[in-house]
């Protein structure tokens, strides 16, 4: 497995995977998310894909078949009067396609980022997750990732 930048020749199959998100969401929180629609226009994705600020990592295989994405965030420090001014890398969206889950593509694809954020100096990694996607909470737990906060809603009927 090979980990590299997303270009535009990636365009259908991070649709693709964006779509499986998209459809696990809905099923956790149909009030807020939309199935079958798409999260970005083709346009959208190549702009995030040739901005250095949100760099998009593939997982290929051998044949150079996209088996999963990461999408980042990198947060420069904001100037603060009570906080420590540090850069992040935020993991905006990780997938594994469904047919390649438990082959560790998600993992690589973890660490490998990690080890980008180390080599362009961040402070630390940080991502959300869904209440009620607990495989992904499970995942990110086995990867070392712990509470940072916790948002917390009411829904107002």
């Amino acid at each position: 497995m090979k980990i590299r930048r997303a270009n535009a020749g990636d365009l259908a199959v991070v649709d693709s995977l964006l779509s499986q998100v998209l459809e696990i969401h809905a099923k956790i929180r149909p009030d807020l998310f939309i199935p079958g629609t798409r999260k970005y226009s083709d346009e959208e994705l190549e702009n995030i894909f040739n901005d250095d600020r949100t760099p998009v990592f593939v997982a290929v295989d051998e044949k150079n078949h996209v088996q999963g994405y990461c999408f980042c965030v990198i947060q420069e420090p904001v100037q603060s009067n009570n906080m420590t001014p540090v850069k992040t890398l935020y993991i905006d969206d990780l997938c594994v396609d469904s047919s390649c889950r438990g082959k560790h593509v998600g993992s690589e694809l973890y660490h490998y980022v990690t080890g980008y954020a180390k080599q362009i100096s961040c402070h630390s990694v940080t991502l959300n997750v869904w209440e009620g996607n607990d495989t992904a909470r499970a995942f990110y737990e086995r990867m070392g990732m712990g509470i940072r906060k916790t948002m917390m809603e009411k829904v107002l009927e």
